[in-house]
């Protein structure tokens, strides 16, 4: 009898599959660029979804020139400040931080995450990094960005979310500049993205505790006949006796979901201040009333409703944009199902 075969059950492309260390993504590089120095990255908070009516501005699309409906994502972005500047150093080991300038102006809630600098002077540290790159050992300037809990979000908060974010731009002195005009003011989503941008999106899937090797990696269950330990959702063997050894690959029960993923070329759709014009008469489900500044992505994005959703600069996208979406029509309609 001829022997069956099926490609393997689950992707071993994102192995181990062990919890996040923390619910706030990270960007582990940032996209080369040249012009204006600017921050290369944002953050917001996960709404929901809606759907809107735009015209297919896709070229060769059986559909361009018509209205579609298209799914989106509502990620809420209040404004989020600056707190540091940090120098790198390109060292045989990679980049290593040789110094901070931290800033005097910081928010009370920044103490809930991080303990502060007891003895800060900003200006020497402003000098230390000039020093450095004048003679050449600071190689890369990016700042630390928190958000403001405070702001008017549908997230109760009280603990700011730390993150380093990278600046455009190839002349470093000219990065390290407009690093230092806006070290402790705050930036909005209108100075980092427009609409039409394409984006990279990370953050942490939901998380779904311990599952088994069925849920988690997509096995086939068991026959009456082959369930001698009397369970159907279990893998049908572990190994030969000879090496006495569990590999890797075979599917186990364990962890599932609350995992990083970064997707990549996602458009913004809309940028706006118009809450009349997303919000729901009751709010969108776990999440509540938008309140603020919003983004419309479309698609999907990971992770659930509240969740800290970071955006950046594409790094593998042949394109920065494809222009402004004629948006017809964004539908408010009752998420409760």
């Amino acid at each position: 009898m001829a022997k069956g075969h099926r490609p393997r059950r689950g992707s071993l492309a994102f192995s181990p599959r062990k919890r996040a260390k923390s619910h706030i993504a990270r960007f582990r590089s940032w996209p080369e660029s040249s012009g204006e120095p600017k921050l290369q990255g944002f953050a917001g908070f996960k709404v929901g979804m809606t759907h809107v009516v735009m015209i297919d501005d896709a070229k060769n699309s059986l559909t361009e020139g018509a209205e579609i409906s298209v799914p989106v994502t509502v990620i809420e972005t209040p404004a989020i400040k600056v707190a540091a500047i940090r120098a790198y150093e390109n060292t045989t080991f990679g980049d290593k931080a040789v110094a901070e300038a931290w800033s005097s102006d910081l928010d009370d809630s920044l103490e809930r995450t991080i303990s502060m600098p007891k003895k800060n002077n900003t200006d020497e540290a402003i000098e230390k990094i000039v020093s450095l790159i004048d003679d050449g050992t600071a190689t890369e300037i990016k700042v630390l960005t928190y958000t403001l809990p405070k702001s008017l979000t549908g997230v109760p908060k009280k603990k700011s979310d730390l993150m380093e974010t990278g600046i455009s731009g190839s002349d470093l002195k000219a990065k390290f500049e407009y690093a230092q005009l806006i070290l402790g003011n705050e930036v909005r989503i209108n100075d980092v993205f427009n609409n039409g941008n394409i984006v990279d999106v990370a953050a942490i899937t939901t998380g779904k505790g311990t599952q088994g090797a069925v849920k988690r990696w997509g096995i086939n269950m068991q026959k009456n006949k082959h369930s001698r330990a009397g369970s159907l959702r279990q893998v049908g063997t572990l190994g030969p006796w000879r090496p006495a050894h569990v590999s890797w690959r075979v599917p186990q029960m364990g962890q599932m979901g609350y995992h990083q993923r970064t997707e990549f070329n996602k458009r913004i759709l809309k940028i706006s201040e118009d809450v009349d014009g997303i919000n729901p008469s009751s709010g969108f489900v776990n999440y509540g009333l938008v309140r603020g500044e919003y983004i419309l992505i479309k698609g999907s994005v990971p992770g659930p409703s509240k969740r800290l959703i970071r955006l950046r600069e594409p790094t593998r996208s042949k394109v920065s944009g494809m222009g402004e979406p004629q948006i017809v029509h964004v539908s408010t309609q009752s998420k409760q199902g």
